[in-house]
């Protein structure tokens, strides 16, 4: 498909868009607010099979204040190997914020065992780093080879842990004061985290110890190895931990230095108020009397609230405004008389929305293969309808009953992990409503992984200085120069024609003082022919043709090899993949890449043009003539000779000359061999202008070879390019068929681990939404997982849970 930005095409969900629009005008006239992107993939599983499909659904959202932002059309989505190479790019359209695509996990990609990263980005993305990049781990697993293995073992997943275990000899705690330091005199809190020799939390006990040896505090972690504890540093002491780890010696770890003097913020929620309270000591107070201290919350790059505090006392509080604040991390930061930051703080502030999502089944047990209904409703909570755009999984479990998925959601990546650096553990542990103690545990997060860590310090507070632009569609660049020598060729005119198997195109533009010319936001998908020529201003082809790199360079890769974390789940998915598999006859040759099998009919040339007006398919009499143009004059009626070409009778000028569907050049005609000619095609009037506009105002003469021609006819001229490029990545639909309609060979899709994707679920007018699919035939937990964001920028996750069962 060829078309400029102006011609995308209108979403059915047009309410919807309207809602972004308007709920995106404030943030548009804001100057001071960097347009900034924020990308998430919503995939359809968490963990993979070598043979699966991987899809995903893409949501671009503005970072301030996540509404769907239409600002960059072409995201790059990248698969990178374990050994940190990308196998597979695609280069997914973006329209309004949204867009979906898949890659096959297949041998002929070259995909083996191992975790994986999927990255995704736009060029305008570039802009603001590599923490604006989103990456998602993958597992990818050969169930074959994993059940062979585990097999070997004599004790199972007793052997795993126990080799997990003996390597486990590096352990690590942090400790991190609230605020940055620890101050002499004053009650700190301490915050702490724990983790083994691969990076995982552990859980952990330990005491405080004074540099006298004396017992100050105890501590323990109370979620995935991070707690705090409060402690108040006394002046010519300095403060050790002893942390007692499993199967290891107590570890020794100094707390931070002690500042003398200084000022330090606290944070907590009191009777659902956010209370601030600046903290310091009778030394500050005395060096520093009724200094001004400006506390300042911020989010996402934006100022919220701002209070200028005179110090008189070492304990000074204030309350925190909740409904000026967006729901998320915020940064509190307290700077001195000269705007210089003393103490930072991140919090987390949590908003009750006006908004009830539901998600349900039209049962809660179905037989094997039977049509299941997904119900979706999104409404306010007077039952007003809110629109939204969804993606929607459904999975088997095989064999997990646990019904936490804890992973990264659209939830947690846009209100908490894109806003703080490092791997969030189980980050949709933070985002369970139905666990009271998240936002304490939150805290903790907060405390230590975001200590003084946070990914909008560095951020451009403006759109000065860009140095990457957002791509509205792909931009065919370049320039023409003489011949020989460097010299520009000045007002030479570029042809440009656009082809695949769907459509066809053509463009014209003009060099300019130096040379270079452009064609902007052109909008193809899929391989496609390029044709580019330049010709001078007497219309002789002319000038060399050098051409910019079509596709933007992919970004560094920074991917550190992983090892499949092989814990119990991971072992009971395994095993019971491998049983579903092997009872319904999937084998491990099902499991590679598609083989496409040739046919014995010969096949005939595509026409590109419709109904031609002459036709000539070649026989024996080809053979009598000396070249193509004698061949075309004598079997084409109404073409005659014209100078050293022919023309159509009624034309003055000879026709637009087309090889195989791409337009070429007088010279390629020339070359061609008539033994490979398969067919020619005469096409005249309005219907040869329709395809390149005045290009072939004289007609067209499309001429078709024969698949086994060689390359004799496509010889490369210097005024001409002719090159296959790759446009948008052409999204495959998931396939979820009627069982009766699966073929007996076919096992694998009859058992598949995904029952159904859907990247594209939107509530009609009234809030609803429905969907309908094929249960496979294993009996089984199914598990329904939907996400999504509403037009007004509220990340929604939700589950439903069923069950397959005879």
């Amino acid at each position: 498909m060829f078309k400029t930005i102006t011609q995308i095409k209108k979403y059915s969900f047009f309410c919807f868009l309207s809602i972004i629009s308007a709920c995106g005008c404030w943030a548009q006239d804001n100057k001071t607010i960097p347009d900034i992107e924020k990308i998430y993939l919503h995939t359809d599983n968490s963990r993979y099979f070598v043979g699966d499909d991987l899809y995903y659904k893409a949501y671009n959202v503005r970072a301030n204040n996540n509404l769907l932002f239409d600002n960059s059309n072409i995201l790059y989505v990248e698969l990178i190997s374990p050994d940190a190479k990308i196998i597979a790019r695609n280069k997914t359209n973006l329209e309004m914020g949204l867009g979906n695509g898949d890659f096959q996990l297949s041998d002929s990609l070259g995909v083996k065992p191992g975790v994986y990263q999927l990255r995704a980005y736009t060029n305008w993305n570039r802009n603001f780093g590599e923490d604006f990049v989103f990456k998602k781990n993958i597992e990818i697993i050969d169930v074959f080879e994993s059940h062979s293995k585990t097999n070997k073992t004599q004790n199972g997943i007793s052997d795993i842990k126990t080799t997990e275990i003996s390597k486990q000899n590096n352990f690590k705690i942090d400790f991190f004061p609230e605020g940055g330091s620890l101050l002499l005199n004053v009650t700190s809190v301490v915050g702490f985290k724990a983790v083994d020799s691969k990076g995982y939390p552990i859980n952990v006990t330990g005491e405080i110890f004074d540099s006298d040896n004396e017992l100050v505090t105890s501590f323990s972690s109370t979620h995935d190895g991070m707690g705090k504890f409060q402690i108040i540093p006394i002046e010519g002491k300095n403060y050790y931990a002893k942390t007692k780890f499993p199967d290891t010696p107590d570890l020794r770890t100094e707390l931070p230095g002690i500042s003398k003097s200084g000022y330090s913020l606290n944070y907590k929620v009191v009777r659902g108020k956010s209370i601030i309270a600046i903290l310091t000591n009778e030394q500050t107070l005395l060096q520093n009397p009724n200094a001004a201290l400006t506390v300042v919350c911020s989010a996402k790059g934006v100022a919220y609230f701002e209070s200028l505090q005179t110090v008189t006392q070492t304990v000074m509080s204030f309350e925190l405004p909740k409904e000026i604040t967006p729901e998320g991390i915020s940064q509190i930061t307290l700077y001195d008389s000269n705007l210089k930051p003393l103490s930072e703080r991140l919090i987390y502030i949590e908003k009750e929305q006006d908004l009830e999502v539901q998600l349900s089944t039209d049962k809660v047990s179905y037989q094997p293969n039977e049509k299941a209904t997904v119900n979706v409703i999104s409404k306010s909570k007077t039952g007003i309808a809110k629109s939204a755009s969804f993606s929607l999984s459904v999975t088997d479990m095989n064999g997990v009953t646990e019904e936490k998925d804890f992973g990264t959601t659209i939830s947690s990546y846009f209100l908490m992990e894109s806003d703080i650096r490092g791997k969030v553990y189980n980050p949709g542990y933070y985002f369970d409503t139905a666990n009271l103690k998240r936002l304490d545990h939150l805290e903790n997060l907060l405390l230590t992984q975001g200590w003084r860590d946070f990914v909008w310090k560095t951020t451009p507070g403006s759109n000065d200085n860009i140095k990457y632009m957002a791509e509205k569609g792909f931009t065919i660049a370049g320039r023409v120069k003489q011949l020989f020598g460097d010299k520009a060729k000045v007002n030479n005119r570029i042809g440009m024609v656009l082809m695949n198997k769907k459509h066809m195109n053509s463009f014209k533009t003009y060099t300019d003082s130096i040379g270079s010319f452009k064609f902007e936001n052109i909008m193809f998908s899929g391989k496609t022919k390029m044709s580019l020529y330049s010709r001078n201003e007497k219309g002789k082809y002319s000038g060399e043709i050098i051409v910019n790199p079509i596709e933007q360079p992919p970004l560094a890769v920074f991917f550190k090899n992983e090892t499949i974390n092989r814990n119990e789940s991971t072992t009971l998915i395994v095993e019971n993949v491998f049983k579903k598999y092997t009872s319904f006859g999937v084998k491990p040759e099902n499991m590679l890449a598609e083989v496409s099998i040739a046919g014995k009919k010969k096949p005939r040339s595509i026409s590109h043009f419709g109904i031609p007006d002459a036709s000539y398919v070649a026989d024996k009499d080809m053979s009598l003539f000396t070249n193509i143009y004698e061949l075309i004059e004598q079997k084409i009626a109404g073409v005659v000779s014209f100078e050293d070409s022919v023309r159509f009778v009624r034309y003055e000028a000879a026709p637009l000359f087309v090889i195989n569907g791409m337009a070429a050049f007088k010279e390629e005609v020339d070359a061609i061999y008539l033994g490979d000619i398969e067919r020619i095609d005469a096409i005249k009037g309005s219907q040869a202008k329709l395809y390149f506009g005045d290009e072939s105002s004289n007609g067209i003469i499309a001429i078709y070879t024969n698949p086994n021609a060689g390359n004799r006819s496509k010889n490369e001229y210097f005024h001409s390019i002719q090159q296959e490029v790759d446009g948008f990545y052409m999204a495959r639909v998931f396939y979820s068929p009627d069982p009766e309609k699966i073929s007996s060979e076919d096992n694998k899709l009859a058992v598949r681990n995904t029952l159904y994707w859907n990247p594209y679920v939107h509530p009609d007018k009234a809030g609803n939404a429905n969907v309908n699919y094929y249960n496979t035939k294993v009996e089984t937990k199914i598990r329904v997982a939907l996400e999504g964001i509403t037009g007004s920028g509220i990340p929604v996750v939700k589950n439903a849970y069923y069950i397959i069962k005879k």
